[in-house]
């Protein structure tokens, strides 16, 4: 019987604590911007997003999730831009996340001040009004556009 050892080089295992260290670190940074964008979307939009979408308001769930979603794009670039070193990858990532999340939010607000759409009660209604999918994509175009202009 021939018996095989996994050859790991001397450094393996301080090499993956340290990537499993800065995985935690950017996790909690993305969770506080992610929060932190939630609350911006839901302090600039008429209504409470959070009671709207609790209590199934259609356009609301919508608008919302496409601005998590746009708000995920923009910290997911942050991070990836970041540089190399952990310290500085970190602040970097939380200061473009931050800056990017402020323009996202408010060029969605000019949009649809342009567009003169009546945001607060579209995200009320019960029903499904398209007019919120225009929101929606605003919110993730525009979050797109921020994430690259970071990168």
């Amino acid at each position: 019987m021939t018996t095989t050892l996994l050859a790991l080089d001397p450094g393996f295992g301080a090499t993956l604590g340290r990537n499993i260290g800065a995985i935690a670190l950017y996790a909690v940074v993305g969770l506080v911007l992610m929060v932190f964008g939630f609350y911006a979307i839901d302090w600039t939009t008429p209504g409470k997003l959070s009671a709207l979408v609790r209590n199934g308001a259609p356009n609301a769930v919508i608008v919302t999730a496409s601005g998590l979603v746009s708000m995920a794009f923009i910290v997911v670039i942050a991070i990836t831009s970041s540089v190399g070193k952990l310290d500085e990858g970190l602040l970097s990532a939380l200061i473009y996340g931050l800056v990017g999340i402020i323009v996202q939010v408010a060029a969605v607000r000019l949009l649809e001040w342009v567009t003169k759409l009546d945001i607060g009660s579209i995200i009320e209604s019960d029903r499904f009004a398209p007019a919120s999918v225009v929101v929606a994509s605003a919110h993730v175009a525009l979050g797109l556009v921020v994430a690259v202009a970071i990168s």
